[in-house]
């Protein structure tokens, strides 16, 4: 028996990275994917690793900003799978120019807002009648440790769009914790993607990252997958409204080690 049997998950920006291994962690696991990302070649490369190892996935590309894309997106896994148990808000950007208060552009920080903010607000609110509807569900928002700390290197969009997420997720999941909705927010540290990649380009700013992460490492996107799942499934029934760090420990750290 899988923790997610008979379940229907819908994942945004599941066409690469971390979004990927949580499709792959959760079929594997017996649910039924929906595969959604903007990418359409991303997308259905995700959905075909997913049916090449045995699970069941759909596609449906989505601009998360767009309002009428994401509830469509919902509508597609309704008519796909005939229910919606748990929706992944995974999609996020984050662009090169995004950096201090005064230097970042206001085209960029408005779309930031509206990707990484307003689009986890659209996920929650096209999702919600359809968790209803199922009978219930979880809700697992992906914030960052930036919710939490200032980032060392400045990114302020992106920072102030993530905290935007995590104070989010604790108001849906008390507005719905008595419909049978948990909401719960992942705050990743830095994890091997290829958006850090591109980021981590620039050894100085790599080797800057780094000093403040006490494991010593970047994370890996399936251990990211993993702790999604954990909030997705049972196994955090008496979650919601929660942050769950997996960060290498750098909330823990004033300084690390030598």
């Amino acid at each position: 028996m899988g923790r997610m049997d008979d379940k229907v998950a819908l994942i945004t920006g599941a066409g690469n990275g971390i979004g990927r291994e949580m499709a792959l962690a959760f079929a594997a696991e017996g649910a039924s994917i929906v595969v959604a990302d903007a990418s359409e070649d991303g997308g259905r490369a995700t959905a075909d690793a997913v049916a090449e190892a045995g699970g069941v996935a759909g596609f449906a590309r989505v601009d998360v900003s767009s309002a009428a894309q994401v509830e469509a997106m919902v509508g597609f896994a309704m008519a796909t799978f005939g229910r919606l148990d748990c929706i992944v808000n995974n999609a996020g950007i984050f662009p090169g120019d995004d950096g201090g208060v005064t230097e970042t552009p206001e085209a960029t920080w408005d779309r930031v807002m509206e990707v990484n903010l307003k689009g986890v607000w659209l996920g929650c609110k096209y999702a919600v009648p359809a968790l209803l509807e199922s009978g219930g569900g979880t809700i697992v928002n992906v914030a960052s440790f930036v919710a939490l700390m200032g980032a060392a290197t400045p990114q302020i969009a992106y920072t102030a769009s993530k905290g935007g997420v995590l104070s989010m997720t604790r108001e849906i999941a008390v507005e719905h914790a008595r419909a049978g909705i948990r909401a719960n927010a992942l705050c990743p540290g830095p994890v091997e993607t290829p958006l850090l990649a591109e980021l981590m380009s620039d050894p100085a700013r790599k080797a800057r990252r780094l000093v403040h992460i006490p494991l010593g490492r970047l994370g890996r996107p399936e251990e990211l997958a993993k702790a999604a799942l954990f909030l997705a499934s049972d196994d955090s029934s008496f979650m919601t409204g929660s942050a769950l760090v997996v960060d290498g420990g750098i909330t823990a750290a004033y300084t690390t080690p030598e």
